[in-house]
């Protein structure tokens, strides 16, 4: 699933706007992005600038107000609510900034969720989970619980349940933000590989200079567009 001139993501004149009441809340204007396939994008700016809203409009998880979101080719803006969560269980891995495991879960069953709405046997899924596992460097505790793992791995069992379905893009919504330095800089490191190692698509929205840095580009949210510029 790519677009004939390698171009994965195709972002045109996005507008996003919220309504509050009679106020009308402009967070994306005219907004324009293309993303290569293979690409590790950071994406900055600051609180309220819609970096979450963009990242939530190519996830199909919202839609645009005006403009083209086209993902390989696929214009996911015009597809109903039932194509829209077939196309995301298919194509899109998410990973939150708080991990959002399942507590009663180990770390095995944890990453088997999103298999769990395909038709794969059990043994296909576990043999797709260990994989994951494996990716991530945590096949030794699969059969943990979340309260017995650190935050870095427990970041690292949300990022194999992303990729568990072997997804066209992964986004990644401040997946450092919860951790201290070492286990941040393990995360960032386990993304850049999935991205040169396994050809993964990768947008990360984050706040941190240190974790963009780790990013093949970076562009920044001002005023409803995308800048190359640090926004002063």
């Amino acid at each position: 699933m790519t677009a004939n001139n390698g171009t994965l993501v195709r972002v045109q004149g996005v507008d996003k706007i919220f309504r509050r009441g009679s106020e009308e809340i402009h967070v994306l204007k005219g907004l324009n992005l293309e993303v290569p396939k293979g690409e590790f994008l950071a994406l900055m700016g600051p609180s309220g600038s819609g970096k979450s809203t963009l990242l939530n409009l190519i996830g199909g998880l919202d839609r645009p107000t005006r403009g083209v979101v086209e993902i390989g080719g696929e214009r996911i803006d015009q597809m109903s609510d039932r194509e829209l969560a077939a196309w995301r269980s298919r194509h899109v891995g998410l990973v939150f900034q708080f991990y959002n495991l399942l507590p009663v879960l180990n770390a095995h069953r944890n990453v088997e969720l999103p298999l769990l709405l395909t038709h794969l046997t059990k043994a296909e899924r576990s043999k797709h989970v260990d994989t994951a596992l494996k990716v991530v460097g945590l096949s030794h505790r699969a059969r943990h619980y979340p309260r017995t793992l650190s935050g870095g791995e427990q970041q690292r069992v949300g990022i194999a349940r992303a990729i568990v379905t072997d997804p066209t893009l992964l986004l990644c919504d401040e997946p450092t933000g919860d951790l201290d330095r070492k286990s941040g800089d393990e995360v960032l490191s386990l993304l850049q590989a999935l991205s040169r190692e396994h050809g993964k698509t990768i947008i990360m929205v984050t706040h941190d200079p240190h974790a963009s840095a780790r990013a093949t580009r970076t562009l920044h949210l001002d005023k409803g567009q995308l800048t190359d510029e640090p926004v002063k």
